[in-house]
This record gives structure tokens, sequence and C-alpha cells, in this order.
């Protein structure tokens, strides 16, 4: 486990908001995990959550944009972000989804941030206290995540 959570731990929504300007694999990380998700949601009804990529948490501008969100339409709150970075962006993707869901601002219960030079995932839930694990496992969803790439 890995402790981001920290007294000067407010990462810059601008930092890691490449939209357009991100790399091809960065992209083809979020529309794998779209498309994927979206079967669950929309054909198979197996998920609660839309899965929606590029979406403010709010409206208004300066509002965050994660790399994908889960939405829940009964509560009308996120549930779910992920983030897609590499090496260089792990640790302010990792602090910005902890802060995200402690902040309790938009209803997010779990947050990933994957790396997809390393290939590996980390998970973030509600209470855990700044601490993230190294998981693509989602409670919330109940499947891997990593098993969409």
């Amino acid at each position: 486990m890995v402790n981001y959570n920290s007294s000067t731990g407010r990462s810059s929504v601008n930092e890691e908001d490449m939209g357009v300007n991100a790399p091809l694999a960065h992209q083809q990380v979020i529309s794998r995990l779209h498309v994927e998700l979206g079967i669950l949601y929309y054909k198979q009804q197996r998920i609660p959550y839309e899965p929606l990529p590029e979406t403010m948490l709010a409206e208004g501008y300066g509002n965050p944009v994660p790399d994908l969100l889960l939405f829940d339409h009964a509560t009308e709150q996120t549930r779910l972000i992920i983030e897609v970075c590499q090496t260089a962006g792990q640790k302010n993707d990792l602090l910005k989804i902890t802060r995200l869901i402690e902040e309790n601002d938009y209803g997010i219960l779990e947050g990933f941030v994957y790396n997809y030079r390393t290939k590996h995932w980390f998970r973030y839930r509600k209470g855990d206290g700044g601490l993230t694990t190294e998981s693509s496992f989602s409670d919330i969803l109940q499947f891997d995540l990593n098993s969409f790439l």
C-alpha cells in the first residue's frame, strides 16, 4: 500500500488534463475501457452505472474531468473514476483521485489509476485513509478492470 495523502496533496486538475492532445496509447486504454464497460451497461445491463469518457464531474468551468467516469443516474452522482497515465503523471493522478473521493463533493466511491507504461493498476476506495492498493478489481462493479485491456 502507498500513502498519497498529504497536507499539500492538492494536485492541479490541469496537470494531467491532456484531452485531445493525449498520446495514442493513453486514448486506446480509455477507448477499450469505455467500450467494454459500455457493453456491460447498455447491452447486458450487468453494471448499474453508465461509463462516460472525459466528462466533467459537475457542470461549470473548472470542474475536474477524469479520463473515464461511471455515473449513477438514480442518484445523479459519479460512483467510480478512472485515470490513465504514464509514470511521470502517476503520483499526481493518485493524489487527484484520493482528493476527489475524500472531499465527497461528487459521491465517488472508488477510483483507479492505470499506468499504461508499467501496466500497473492502483485502487482507492472511500474511507481508505489515503492508502492506495495495487489492484484492478472494482468492489462496486464486481469486475476486474484489467480484463478489459
